[in-house]
């Protein structure tokens, strides 16, 4: 399982893990994938400390960081964040923070303490993502930068080729993936509507090929429902120089998920998850529940564009998290599809192993196909 996108990073598997803990990504790119950090979350400051921690327990390893810069969101255009902050919350209609307030008193769960609250505006913008990108490429081993939305920015592609590192974007359809090519993204990564997070319509099986063949020889990396060797050995064989993988890290040892989230994810079946544009504005795929329910219901005050929509959610997420063992049944749990496939927690080594031991078996029975 090696293709030339491993020589180009320096890394033995073309199996790239995205996450937002720091201990799944220096362990993925230690046992030979290639772990990217989701900076989403993180302000800047607390990027930084991440980063070192990273660069501190990852060895020679290289590794990548994820942002979310959308292709169209409120408030292009203003790069100062305080004021696109200020602008967009009082854009923000009350009866959606009413909405939300109410779904979770309902559901027990507590307020947070006042020193535990931050800015409602994270990094879901031009403004608040391109000072992680600074930071990102003040590290040495960030040997990639991703973009989860849209095509990057031009000035964001630039830096980041003039740093020397590589640039990736996620697409949902072909016509995403030309446009990210012709904007200079050196990986596409094509994920189907079964992955976890934001996704489009398209499934795996019939996008993968449409993206490899429009955007050849640009490397594409298979994303959207992988959680076995069976299913790598299946993008590859389409033509895909890799895998982007997500659900797959949620509920290992060293992921940082609290132990009723992981029950969540391991009682979940694959029918249990729901594109909705509860939390972030946009399709997102993640377990269905009280929250997601009310959000459909003729009550409801529609969802806002984003960020708009996640500065009123960024207080669920933050405490259904927090109070993860009271929160379930509103908590923002994001996760693809293969949620059905995992059942139990086991180290990032032992994840790895085995896709690698699936994906053998997988060649050879092909290859026992195969006329003498």
């Amino acid at each position: 399982m090696h293709t030339e996108l491993c020589d180009r990073l320096g890394i033995e598997l073309p199996i790239f893990a995205f996450t937002h803990c720091r201990d799944v990504v220096v362990a993925v790119s230690r046992n030979g994938g290639f772990g990217v950090l989701g900076a989403v979350g993180f302000s800047p400051e607390q990027l930084e400390v991440e980063l070192k921690w990273i660069d501190e327990h990852i060895g020679d390893k290289p590794y990548g960081v994820d942002i979310v810069i959308p292709g169209k969101y409120e408030g292009m255009g203003e790069m100062d964040p305080a004021k696109l902050e200020a602008t967009l919350l009082a854009a923000i209609p009350a009866q959606h923070r009413q909405f939300a307030a109410k779904l979770l008193t309902e559901a027990g769960v507590p307020e947070l303490p006042p020193e535990e609250r931050h800015h409602q505006l994270l990094g879901w913008t031009a403004a608040t993502a391109s000072p992680q990108v600074d930071v990102a490429l003040k590290h040495e081993k960030v040997r990639l930068i991703a973009n989860a939305l849209g095509t990057p920015p031009e000035d964001v592609i630039e830096r980041v080729h003039e740093s020397g590192r590589l640039v990736a974007a996620l697409c949902g359809s072909p016509r995403q993936a030309l446009a990210h090519k012709k904007a200079g993204v050196d990986i596409i990564i094509a994920q189907g509507t079964e992955g976890g997070g934001h996704t489009g319509e398209i499934g795996s099986l019939v996008l993968w090929p449409q993206v490899i063949d429009a955007v050849a020889p640009t490397p594409v990396l298979a994303a959207g429902g992988i959680g076995s060797g069976r299913q790598i050995a299946s993008a590859l064989a389409v033509g895909a120089a890799g895998v982007w993988t997500g659900s797959l890290w949620l509920a290992v040892d060293e992921a940082e998920a609290p132990p009723a989230q992981r029950q969540s994810y391991f009682d979940a079946t694959s029918k249990d998850t729901v594109r909705s544009r509860s939390v972030t504005g946009k399709p997102c795929r993640m377990l269905k529940n009280e929250w997601t329910e009310a959000w459909e219901k003729p009550e409801s005050p529609g969802y806002l564009p984003m960020p708009l929509q996640g500065m009123v959610t960024m207080d669920m997420i933050t405490r259904t998290h927090r109070y993860a063992d009271k929160a379930q049944k509103v908590a923002f749990n994001p996760v693809g599809q293969v949620v059905g496939m995992i059942n139990e927690s086991r180290s990032v080594r032992a994840v790895i192993q085995d896709l690698v031991a699936d994906y053998v078996a997988s060649v050879e029975r092909l290859q026992n196909l195969m006329p003498g």
